[in-house]
């Protein structure tokens, strides 16, 4: 490999790959490491909104026809209670993690960036990554390394503003999805995250505080709906768990170091927000290491959390405290329009008028339920 290279980025996962396409098509010159090899998977809902479709496309990466299975819009179902919206445009995509990881790693290297895999990073310096036994000088280095960044600690960038942690459990299915929606479904002390990924499969995330609301045979008694769906289906994966985090740092800059994905903080899984924020950041530091600034990377960061951040604290509200849930259902069950009017706050797609007029209809059909 070259002794040096402009970027340098710790963490072959989505967000690494991300940030290495964002830069190398600015003209940089950029270097991967990870120490593990593709395909990485991480166990995650598998969906992806029409907004995170666009900001992959826009760094580059195709999305072939044919590949995962689309879905119209978002369903919550509690109870014998069903509200759900199609998305303001476009469709959503569920998508195995691993397929996803082979586009990015595709895409990267026709970009020519070097793709070290089976490399540990071992430290940082001023300007160089510390690899085993030499040391490679950069001018950039971005920590993209997950929720327990090294390069963050190394960094001096761990200091948490807001932290909250919730547990999750995936696992796949091999039955025909059988809804158009991509649905959540609520029960007692657990949400269940139910995403087609293809015309014979559907990935199952479950969430909540304890280690026992998401064990599966444990959450599904206190989902009955999705307990009947699943009946007699056969698994097509071994189950797998996970922490799901919203986090938010001081700053995710420090001279030449950035952090982007989950080094760089994150929200619940329940938003579907993750790789969409991923894309972004991912382009935003690029724009930033253009101009030689990365000053201008902090702000956009800290503005692209907040809409999520804000989502994620509803939802997650939402599912521990039943009775303020199932007033909610009731009122958007008899407003459906409320509903499709909070999805498309929630993907981006509401003016600051439309957002204020919706809280407003909602806390009076709140009160009236």
């Amino acid at each position: 490999m070259r002794t040096d290279t402009d970027v340098f980025v710790v963490g072959g996962g989505p967000a690494g790959l991300a940030a290495a396409i964002a830069a190398a098509r600015k003209g940089l010159s950029v270097a991967v490491a990870d120490g593990s090899e593709p395909p990485i998977d991480k166990p995650c809902g598998e969906g992806m909104m029409p907004e995170t479709q666009v900001a992959l496309e826009a760094l580059g990466v195709d999305l072939p026809a044919g590949l995962g299975w689309n879905f119209r819009g978002i369903r919550f179902v509690h109870d014998d209670c069903q509200i759900e919206a199609p998305f303001p445009w476009g469709r959503g995509m569920g998508i195995r993690r691993p397929l996803l990881h082979g586009l990015l790693i595709q895409a990267a290297e026709k970009q020519g960036i070097q793709l070290l895999w089976k490399t540990a990073v071992a430290g940082i310096e001023e300007r160089g990554v510390r690899l085993a036994g030499r040391v490679v000088s950069t001018r950039w280095i971005i920590g993209a390394d997950g929720g327990a960044s090294r390069v963050r600690k190394w960094a001096d960038l761990d200091d948490t503003m807001q932290r909250a942690q919730r547990l999750a459990s995936r696992r796949h299915y091999g039955v025909k999805p059988w809804s158009e929606y991509m649905e959540i479904h609520w029960g007692k002390k657990v949400q269940a995250y139910v995403t087609p990924i293809s015309s014979e499969e559907v990935c199952i995330v479950m969430m909540g505080d304890e280690s026992e609301d998401v064990k599966f045979e444990h959450a599904l008694m206190r989902l009955p709906q999705l307990r009947e769906r699943l009946s007699g289906a056969q698994l097509a994966s071994r189950e797998r768990g996970a922490v799901t985090v919203m986090k938010r740092l001081h700053r995710v800059v420090r001279g030449n170091v950035a952090l982007v994905g989950d080094a760089s903080g994150g929200v619940d899984a329940i938003t579907g927000e993750g790789l969409r924020l991923t894309f972004r950041q991912a382009a935003a530091l690029a724009d930033a290491m253009e101009t030689g600034d990365l000053r201008a990377y902090q702000h956009v960061h800290r503005e692209l959390q907040k809409r999520p951040m804000r989502m994620g604290k509803l939802m997650v509200e939402l599912g521990r405290r039943e009775a303020v849930r199932g007033r909610v259902m009731r009122a958007m069950g008899e407003r459906p329009d409320l509903f499709e009017q909070m999805l498309a706050i929630h993907v981006g797609q509401a003016t600051s008028r439309e957002i204020v007029a919706t809280g407003a209809q909602l806390g009076w059909q709140f009160l009236a339920a």
